[in-house]
């Protein structure tokens, strides 16, 4: 093994969740704690995600039964043999002769009927832990085109059995998020592509029609629902116009193009829960 590789099982102990397997730009993991008062006293309800993204709030708030839905259908393809117990026999090794290889059969396995198989999910979790940032990009002829990252160090899995019992009762799909049967009890939580300038996070792209499709279509859910968005005018307006709550939160902020590190304003809106236990260490706006 060389010395910017290492092997790793996902083997727990009890009671510890097992953290994101994949890297994902825009990673959500920082907003598990001001969610997690929050979804508590629904935890009985299923957790519904239109853009799951790298499930890390799922694996943060831990639910029994989930609906996580993204438009990536790889990324889905992945969490399905995740949760049958991937297991990965494929060469495993931070080398660009090996990376581009396995790029280039991953490619084949998308034209020739085998983007749904283990092997594909296999691939798919190495170039996306291999290439560069992690990003999962396509030409307009549909072929992935990453290049090598360069890294000093990657900490490979081979054994995702630790992840079979936390996913048994979770479905995932991959489809636009009105077309999800979401029932009148779901508890969702929507934290769509943010209101910036380049949201071209799929071939299709994310723009302001898509904001305002989602918040009406998530206004119109009788049930509980947190929308997280980066908090610009417009995002701000369109969510109060529409009824709901709204908390200002200082967030993160691990990619910018120039090099700025200033935590980002988010909005978190809330509707049909209770405002006190909404409203956990934030501002309300």
């Amino acid at each position: 093994m060389s010395p910017v590789e290492e092997k790793q099982s996902t083997r727990l102990p009890a009671g510890v969740p097992p953290a994101p397997p994949l890297k994902w730009a825009g990673g959500k993991r920082w907003q598990v704690r001001y969610l997690q008062p929050v979804w508590q006293p629904h935890a009985h309800r299923r957790l519904v995600e239109p853009f799951c993204g790298g499930m890390s709030v799922a694996l943060g708030l831990r639910p029994q039964r989930a609906l996580l839905n993204d438009i990536n259908p790889h990324l889905i393809n992945f969490y399905d043999w995740l949760k049958r117990g991937l297991r990965l026999t494929i060469r495993l090794e931070h080398d660009p002769v090996v990376y581009y290889s396995h790029r280039a059969r991953f490619n084949t396995l998308l034209t020739t009927n085998g983007a749904r198989t283990s092997e594909a999910a296999a691939l798919f979790y190495y170039l996306n832990k291999t290439g560069y940032n992690g990003l999962c990009r396509f030409n307009s002829r549909g072929v992935f085109n990453v290049p090598f990252g360069k890294y000093k160090r990657i900490a490979y899995a081979s054994d995702f059995l630790a992840y079979k019992g936390v996913l048994g009762g979770w479905e995932f799909s991959s489809r636009d998020f009105e077309r999800l049967a979401v029932a009148a009890d779901d508890f969702v939580y929507a934290d769509p592509p943010y209101d910036v300038q380049f949201t071209k996070y799929a071939k299709e792209g994310f723009g302001w029609d898509d904001q305002v499709r989602t918040a009406t279509w998530l206004a119109r859910h009788p049930g509980p629902v947190v929308l997280v968005n980066q908090a610009t005018p417009r995002i701000r307006a369109l969510y109060a116009d529409l009824g709901f709550r709204l908390q200002r939160i200082r967030a993160p902020r691990r990619i910018n193009c120039t090099g700025d590190r200033t935590p980002a304003e988010e909005v978190f809106a809330y509707r049909n829960l209770d405002p006190a236990g909404a409203m956990v260490n934030g501002e309300e706006i």
